[in-house]
């Protein structure tokens, strides 16, 4: 399949796909925030400069797109075009997440691993269930755990 746009305007549409600061991102921010969680962000200190760290918790919050990582979920299409590439850079991406993972249950973090699919699309966690998850696995929870479409579930390498 040959792409629609030149090689120019499609390295500048790729270069725009933001890796901070996402939507998804942001959201689960406003609701710690809500919740009266406080937090910093990509902390370069810790393995994979998670994206909300909380430090009162021991706990880290990486919220990943389902394309990106990988994630096996509705959201996530092979792509047509340069398959192994993508595949490749997919892979790789799945490769750094583990270790990432590993680093941070090494160094005594517990992870919670947001995934794009329970934010966004026509399978997203309703609003109040995904609220609720967040504030129990801070709360309560020892576990290093993902929360995807399907809800929470524990979580380990």
């Amino acid at each position: 399949m040959v792409d629609i746009v030149n090689k120019s305007q499609r390295s500048k549409m790729m270069s725009g796909i933001q890796n901070k600061n996402t939507r998804p991102e942001v959201l689960i921010r406003k609701i710690l925030h809500k919740l009266g969680f406080r937090f910093r962000l990509h902390v370069s200190s810790l393995p994979g400069k998670p994206d909300i760290v909380l430090p009162k918790h021991k706990a880290v919050i990486m919220v990943n797109g389902c394309y990106w990582h990988g994630h096996d979920c509705y959201l996530f299409k092979t792509p047509k075009t340069r398959t192994a590439f993508w595949l490749g850079k997919i892979n790789n991406n799945k490769s750094r997440d583990k270790m990432v993972f590993r680093g941070l249950n090494e160094s005594g973090w517990k992870v919670l691993i947001v995934w794009e699919c329970a934010i966004k699309g026509k399978k997203k966690l309703k609003d109040e269930i995904l609220i609720e998850t967040l504030e129990e696995w801070l709360m309560v929870s020892g576990d290093s755990a993902e929360v995807t479409d399907k809800g929470i579930r524990p979580f380990g390498h």
